[in-house]
């Protein structure tokens, strides 16, 4: 390991509007499936930081809930202001954009970050769907324009292409110091939330369109021994035709969502797990500040 005055350690938020990719990038940055992804925007409801750790620096990735401006519910509320406060205090922003576009959304963003007193690293995402790569350069001019970026990185955080140059230029921005964690620390939040999270993840892949973001994960009992975890869970929603959605038809809708939860845990923890899973109707819950904080959707401190 680098001596301490050699070594680099920092904080780098990674920001954008919903269903950039900012998960799908924290994952392939640390090489494993910390952040949960779906096709669907705010799959993300919680700010959750992935420590990597290598020899010659750490870099604490906190991915966020994506920025958006016309959804008004308590439960949206706190997003924002999750997303929001991962821009101060940090010694890197990744700015995340689709390749080829701008949208309104992206603007506001955009807004946000323009007093950051920190550098700030403009990430192309989704760069292997264009077939055509001349169509990117008048584009990258015309981002380029809109704000003093300290790098400007082509990406694409599914297939992986250019992720190592982009973490070269988030390295290079890191401040001198030692690490802040020790190294086989991968994230700051607890079995139990990652559990939940697992769960919810089901709930975004299988159910599509009919599931509504008024859904929530909560974990009552979560038991380890040596080879084994049980855990016991809640799925909440607002109202009686939710549930019966993710029960499905003779239950099996929400089998097929605790086997698939049941194996992803197994791959995180590295442990057979046994899971069962209930689901309860708390109406009006997303709107419900009590509710929200009984929920763990709370404001923290996170470093």
């Amino acid at each position: 390991m680098e001596t301490e005055n050699q070594y680099r350690c920092g904080y780098v938020s990674i920001i954008g509007r919903p269903n950039v990719g900012k998960s799908t990038l924290i994952n392939r940055l640390l090489g494993v499936h910390l952040s949960i992804t779906s096709k669907k925007p705010q799959t993300t409801q919680h700010r959750i930081q992935g420590i990597k750790t290598t020899t010659t620096y750490q870099a604490i990735y906190i991915d966020t809930p994506g920025l958006h401006h016309d959804l008004k519910s308590a439960v949206h509320k706190y997003m924002n202001r999750e997303a929001s406060s991962a821009i101060e205090d940090v010694d890197v922003v990744i700015l995340m954009f689709e390749a080829l576009k701008i949208t309104d959304e992206d603007y506001r963003v955009l807004e946000k970050i323009k007093h950051a007193s920190v550098p700030v690293i403009l990430a192309i995402n989704k760069v292997d769907l264009i077939s055509n790569k001349e169509r990117l350069l008048p584009y990258l001019q015309k981002v380029s324009d809109l704000f003093n970026f300290s790098a400007i990185v082509p990406m694409s955080s599914m297939k992986g292409n250019n992720v190592e140059q982009l973490e070269q230029s988030i390295v290079t921005q890191l401040p001198l110091s030692p690490p802040f964690f020790s190294e086989d620390q991968l994230t700051d939040k607890n079995d139990r939330f990652l559990a939940s999270e697992l769960i919810r993840e089901q709930l975004m892949r299988l159910l599509g369109q009919e599931l509504p973001y008024s859904v929530a994960v909560e974990v009552e009992a979560f038991e380890e021994t040596k080879k084994l975890i049980k855990i016991s869970a809640l799925i909440w929603v607002e109202r009686d035709n939710q549930k019966s959605i993710i029960i499905g038809q003779n239950g099996e809708q929400l089998k097929t969502i605790g086997i698939n939860a049941r194996q992803s845990m197994q791959r995180m923890f590295m442990k057979k797990v046994l899971l069962k899973l209930w689901i309860k109707v708390k109406t009006g819950w997303s709107n419900d500040e009590r509710a929200l904080k009984s929920l763990g959707y709370e404001d923290n401190e996170w470093y």
